[in-house]
């Protein structure tokens, strides 16, 4: 059996270091809980099968969204999002903000673009 542990996520983002660099908190079937600092903008970019959880948990995200998709939603602690797959959108943190991830462990963070901050295997907490 595995090991039951629990996690305070103020001492998890405390641990964090770098942005735009998500951490692997748990598994949960095929889902991963994924922790992670932002700071500004990330950039455009959509997922073609997962849809993803943005769960501030400290400061604010603007999810910005095309205008056919109903334009920006700024979220603050406490407020989550869900963007559907297919949906193109730009996290940006303003300033910086931490927030907790569900998705699929498939879920590449750049999406369907490969550029510097693409991570292909996430660290663990």
């Amino acid at each position: 059996m595995p090991e039951l542990k629990k996690v305070n996520l103020t001492k998890a983002f405390a641990g964090l270091s770098e942005t735009w660099s998500p951490r692997i908190g748990g598994d949960i079937n095929d889902f991963q809980i994924k922790l992670v600092k932002l700071e500004g903008a990330f950039h455009w970019h959509h997922h073609d099968e997962e849809d993803e959880l943005f769960l501030v948990v400290k400061g604010t995200l603007r999810m910005r969204l095309r205008k056919e998709n109903g334009g920006d939603i700024v979220l603050g602690p406490g407020e989550y999002i869900i963007v559907p797959h297919g949906v193109e959108h730009c996290p940006t943190a303003e300033p910086t903000c931490e927030v907790l991830l569900l998705e699929r462990n498939t879920t590449l963070n750049t999406g369907n673009v490969e550029n510097e901050r693409t991570i292909r295997q996430p660290a663990r907490l």
